[in-house]
């Protein structure tokens, strides 16, 4: 089989096809033996292997496995000592590799704990496999060797299986037309490598649960504000997803910066997300129109300042509103007459005018929110 760079297979970027392996399945309880590196480009093919030092015991099934044996590694150099040249050896190539996940995940961690982040673009062919031929029911390694007539020059070491990955790749073009091809690699990969100062490290303390977050551009210019009962989801579908829209793809390209705040349920991220588009007038957002129904300024039905209470999971969270103007959530009716007490005077904001109301009338319950600093909050349970 050639050892030609294919031009018409190769997207923008070079190519890494990785394999490693590994004393066990998990990231934080084991570690990596071997690690396999097939590099294509422009200039050509190298490859690159090694023996790790895992600093612990090999179980002997996975010796028996990949016969990879504790003598060995023994002597082999650690992790830490390879990684500096190994991440300038894959940083800014894509990364392929066979359960794609499994190799990252573990690279992943193991960048991680020496103080280093490694967030490539990555393309899983267990994935495209299925994308590809989905009619075939089996698209492990093996039977991608026999069904493509692969060679393997071993099993279960890192660089023969990085290299039949390598086959499996200069296959495709004769399998598949062209364009679908592409397209279809462009449907499977996965993009970790994401805006600006945007990591997966920073995604990963978004919210899990209701939220509300903000893009940000060049020269910090709002770009869209957005609110999700899954921020942290919502986020990676944005910036990283699988299915992202053409709308989504053109948006991930301005974003340079994100925020975002946990508001402890679906009522209170509708009111914040309202607030923030009034405020911020974010570029991607529809603001919203005012008839000549809706009321600039709107009496205010109620004695003083009102809680209301929501719940996610196991938390409760207290919202505040006064005058129609929300001014925010806190997880205890203390630390609310605190917030309403360190509120700053606002303006008649409409989108809270028209949400709440709307809630009212579906049968919101409210309360009196009493700001008395020596009122014990016992006393103003909901």
């Amino acid at each position: 089989m050639s050892e030609q760079f294919s031009p018409q297979v190769a997207l923008e970027v070079p190519i890494v096809f990785v394999d490693l392996e590994t004393t066990g399945g998990s990231t934080s309880e084991h570690r990596i033996t071997e690690i396999g590196v097939v590099e294509v480009g422009p200039a050509g093919v190298s490859r690159w292997s090694s023996l790790i030092d895992p600093q612990q015991p090999i179980p002997s099934f996975i010796q028996q496995l990949t016969g990879i044996t504790n003598e060995m590694v023994r002597g082999a150099p650690t992790f830490d000592a390879v990684a500096p040249a190994l991440l300038e050896r894959l940083k800014g190539k894509l990364f392929v590799a066979h359960n794609a996940s499994f190799d990252r995940g573990f690279l992943r961690s193991e960048f991680r704990r020496v103080g280093l982040a490694f967030d490539p673009d990555v393309l899983c062919t267990v994935r495209l496999s299925r994308a590809l031929f989905p009619a075939e029911k089996r698209h492990g390694l093996d039977a991608l060797v026999e069904r493509h007539a692969l060679v393997p020059s071993d099993r279960h070491r890192a660089l023969a299986d990085a290299d039949l990955i390598w086959q499996f790749w200069q296959r495709l073009p004769t399998l598949v037309p062209l364009d679908a091809l592409r397209a279809q690699i462009e449907r499977t990969t996965r993009r970790y490598r994401l805006a600006g100062d945007i990591t997966e490290d920073l995604l990963d303390t978004a919210p899990a649960g209701c939220g509300v977050y903000v893009f940000y551009g060049e020269n910090d210019a709002p770009l869209y504000v957005g609110r999700s009962v899954r921020v942290r989801q919502r986020l990676r579908a944005h910036l990283s997803g699988e299915r992202r829209s053409s709308k989504d793809m053109r948006l991930a390209q301005q974003i340079r910066r994100v925020e975002w705040r946990a508001t402890g349920g679906e009522l209170g991220a509708m009111l914040a997300e309202a607030q923030w588009i009034a405020t911020l007038r974010p570029g991607q957002n529809r603001l919203p129109r005012v008839t000549k129904s809706d009321p600039a300024d709107a009496p205010w039905p109620f004695g003083g300042p009102i809680v209301f209470e929501e719940r996610e999971e196991a938390q409760r969270v207290f919202h505040v509103v006064d005058r129609w103007r929300y001014l925010g959530h806190a997880p205890s009716l203390g630390e609310a007459a605190l917030l309403h007490g360190s509120a700053l005077a606002g303006a008649f904001e409409l989108a809270t005018y028209r949400i709440l109301q709307s809630h009212l009338a579906r049968g919101l319950r409210v309360m009196p929110l009493n700001v008395s600093t020596d009122t014990p909050e016992s006393s103003l349970a909901v």
